[in-house]
């Protein structure tokens, strides 16, 4: 895209990663050949192959919770203060391998390296840190101290490696043992994580990762000696993983889709506002289960909002994600890409109106320009279905009762943001709207203190902070 200045390329180097041609699974503390049939994890940006992925069979996934079983009497029985030992040492090591790290997120999934050095590797050794503080503090949580046994968590291509940090650092500070299975286009930081392990000496059979699609996360779930599943990603897998835990003992968090609203009142601080707006769908190129993908806009304010809007669009620069002044990287797989682009069709043939910056899109990989319709209706498509992706739907309203109603006509309710320089119309709103977490004048902000989780059809439980022991202890 055009911008005032030209940038030079500032690409950041690949060779501090060491990929091998291909990884087995992590099974007691070893890499272990799948025996099921390897799959190619590839870079969205170029489509090149990175490495050959071992895929878990329902066997090699029983070995892993036979070895998580067992390591859980070893792991539970150790005092707080020495669990939390080894989350300080993981977390120290993701800080000293945090470049690495980085840059093999930025390859495997397709996000700007500026995000993944910026916003995810922080956020990952944080959690670590935060839960690493909790494990001698249990008996003061309010839980009780007393773990569930062995966790199977499956997690989303989005956030890899952040994802990885939600789930496994509450459950091995609350003296569970894990089996996770990351997604199937982005293995990798995993792979590392398993590897991280060992450095900080984790008994072996604490933390398992078995590798694989769907069949491999559903053998997981359906696993019979595992205690507690967590999920991250869609609802209508969701709604399948309900299903199969439904009748068992099995304790279950979810963590689901969003289609959440952005509300921006004329009072607001409009170069903040848009900003804000700009970081709640184009970051991670719109991948982000809670993004800002309504922009609910007063009406007197809407021209203009939109006029300074398409000009910040006009500046972001979209391609290479190691390059360090992207702002817009890859759409992480050929199917995604294929899902943006049918429901941006939708959305143009029900009558929205579609615009997107000058772009000029690299000639290999998945990409997607930002895009906005404005003439949004509630009933369209674009307006009810995620469409997880760069792609924001601009509606209006008059008054701050039509804008919670509006809001609040979804079957989700993972999260919101309020533009206004109005604290008492911030309280008020933040009250009304059905969403997990509501951002005041900012977006996108997560801090491992602080509660995530949804309601309705974005799913059950919360993730982070206190309320994130709860998941993972017998309450």
């Amino acid at each position: 895209m055009m911008a005032i200045f030209e940038y030079a390329p500032a690409p950041e180097s690949r060779d501090v990663v060491d990929i091998k041609p291909a990884y087995g699974l992590f099974i007691n503390g070893e890499f272990v050949d799948g025996s099921g049939p390897t799959f190619k994890t590839i870079n969205p940006a170029t489509e090149e192959k990175l490495a050959e992925i071992a895929t878990a069979t329902s066997d090699d996934v029983d070995r892993a919770v036979q070895a998580a079983r067992k390591a859980f009497g070893v792991w539970s029985a150790l005092p707080g203060a020495e669990r939390a030992k080894y989350l300080f040492r993981i977390a120290r090591i993701i800080q000293e391998r945090a470049r690495e790290l980085a840059v093999l997120e930025s390859l495997d999934n397709g996000k700007p390296i500026r995000e993944s050095r910026d916003v995810d590797l922080p956020l990952v050794a944080a959690h670590f840190f935060y839960y690493a503080g909790w494990a001698d503090k249990l008996e003061y949580a309010g839980f009780g101290r007393k773990p569930l046994g062995v966790a199977g968590q499956v997690i989303p291509w989005n956030f890899p490696l952040l994802m990885l940090a939600w789930k496994i650092a509450p459950a091995l500070a609350c003296g569970n043992t894990v089996v996770l299975k990351p997604a199937e286009t982005t293995p990798l930081t995993a792979l590392l994580f398993a590897d991280i392990c060992r450095q900080a000496d984790l008994p072996p059979g604490v933390v398992n990762i078995v590798t694989g699609a769907g069949e491999t996360g559903a053998a997981v779930v359906a696993h019979p000696d595992v205690n507690k599943v967590a999920f991250t990603g869609s609802t209508e897998v969701g709604r399948i993983i309900a299903r199969a835990v439904a009748g068992t003992d099995k304790k279950l968090t979810l963590e689901l889709g969003g289609k959440a609203a952005n509300i921006v009142f004329e009072d607001a601080a409009l170069d903040q506002a848009v900003e804000g707006i700009v970081n709640g769908i184009f970051f991670n190129q719109g991948h982000v289960c809670c993004a800002g993908s309504r922009l609910l806009v007063q009406e007197s304010i809407q021209d203009e909002l939109l006029d300074a809007l398409k000009r910040r669009l006009g500046t972001l620069r979209v391609g290479d994600p190691l390059d360090k002044n992207t702002d817009v990287g890859a759409i992480n797989s050929a199917d995604q890409l294929a899902k943006i682009r049918e429901l941006s069709e939708i959305g143009e043939s029900e009558g929205a109106l579609r615009w997107s910056p000058a772009c000029e899109l690299p000639d290999k990989g998945f990409w997607f320009p930002p895009t906005i319709f404005t003439g949004v209706a509630q009933s369209h498509t674009i307006a009810r279905d995620e469409i997880f992706g760069p792609v924001l739907s601009v509606l209006t309203f008059r008054t701050p009762a039509e804008a919670v109603e509006k809001a609040n006509n979804t079957p989700y309710g993972l999260s919101a943001g309020i533009w206004t320089e109005k604290g008492s119309r911030i309280l008020w709103m933040a009250d009304k709207l059905r969403a997990g977490v509501v951002w005041a004048n900012t977006f996108n902000k997560f801090d491992p203190a602080s509660p995530f989780g949804g309601y309705k059809e974005s799913g059950y439980g919360r993730e982070g902070g206190l309320l994130g022991l709860e998941a993972y202890l017998d309450v």
